[in-house]
């Protein structure tokens, strides 16, 4: 577990002063993913550094498994911090140490025995898929390999801990999926609690269940991401499943922005509406998707009538939250931004 309780971080002094984290609060439990997003020099990758207590805050506290990490001596930080494994956008290797001998160094700073720690990295490897690369040094690896010896990494001392930084950064698509499911399925066996930050919006709705965005060194809406889509109001739900160009509309019908909210709704639900209303319904744009099963998106839809009160019931019926779309909402539908 992570618990972040009005975190302050400020580098100088005088006028020369910055804040770069200004009261920040979030909470991570066991077994979560939760992303923090937000644009360069946000304050994300200090965040990290302070949650490990690499950078000590300026004020608030830092909780980690129980323990006020702030509040601790030198040696009993040393401890703690074992419980804490850091991923790196850079995959951080020792080019002149094999992957195995890069996953085994945390265990040789411990003064592991070489049977035990080899025992242990034979079991790291095998568990990222590199059991056959043991014996390979990092340019012999692909990136995407390279930061699963990372993780090995950040796995050895047992941590119930991840701090991922950008770890999928620069990775090709076909990468950025395998590291996302490599790590869901650590969280899962190994109960972790992973604070995951990045820039990738697709890799959010991938991995996290839920996301913060942090603008300025403070965290300006979070919440569980399913939430969050289902919020027609929300800017970061818009920028998670941002709504695409959609055709245009026949001249006689009526523009409709529809979100899928926290309701079922069925598969065929275009049809239904065209049927209930006795009229013609065209597709215009979409983007939806299944998430954790959950099937989440907009769309932009024309309607073929101007009895809006009798077209705004049917969207409740079928669990749709949808608004006209007058000239102003039609350049916020194609930006994605809220006048």
């Amino acid at each position: 577990m992570i618990r972040v309780d009005q975190l302050r971080k400020e580098f100088g002094h005088g006028a020369q002063r910055a804040v770069v984290l200004d009261g920040l609060d979030l909470s991570i439990e066991a077994r979560e993913i939760s992303a923090v997003v937000g644009p360069s020099g946000a304050g994300k990758s200090t965040l990290a550094q302070c949650v490990s207590l690499l950078e000590r805050p300026t004020s608030g506290s830092v909780i980690v498994n129980g323990d006020v990490l702030s509040e601790l001596s030198e040696r009993e930080l040393r401890v703690a911090r074992r419980r804490i494994g850091t991923i790196f956008q850079s995959d951080g290797l020792f080019s002149r140490r094999t992957a195995a001998a890069n996953i085994g160094l945390p265990l040789e700073y411990l003064g592991v025995t070489p049977a035990e720690s080899r025992r242990r990295v034979a079991e790291l490897l095998d568990r990222v898929g590199l059991a056959d690369k043991a014996g390979h040094y990092p340019h012999q690896l692909s990136g995407g390999q390279r930061q699963r010896v990372g993780i090995a990494r950040a796995l050895a001392l047992r941590p119930s801990v991840i701090l991922s930084d950008e770890a999928t950064s620069g990775l090709d698509p076909e990468a950025t999926g395998a590291i996302v499911e490599l790590l869901k399925e650590l969280r899962d066996d190994l109960e972790l609690s992973i604070l995951f930050i990045t820039h990738e919006m697709d890799t959010v709705l991938q991995i996290a269940d839920s996301v913060a965005r942090l603008d300025q060194g403070r965290i300006v809406e979070s919440g569980h991401v399913l939430d969050l889509l289902a919020d027609p109001t929300s800017s970061l739900g818009r920028a998670l499943q941002p709504r695409r160009a959609h055709q245009p509309a026949p001249a006689d019908a009526t523009v409709w922005a529809v979100t899928y909210g926290s309701e079922p709704v069925p598969a065929d639900w275009v049809g239904l509406l065209a049927a209930r209303l006795d009229t013609t319904v065209s597709l215009l744009g979409a983007s939806i998707e299944t998430l954790r099963g959950t099937t989440t998106g907009h769309a932009t839809i024309a309607v073929s009538t101007r009895r809006h009160d009798l077209v705004e019931v049917e969207f409740h019926v079928l669990g749709l939250d949808a608004r006209r779309a007058g000239s102003e909402a039609l350049l916020e539908l194609e930006t994605g931004v809220v006048a």
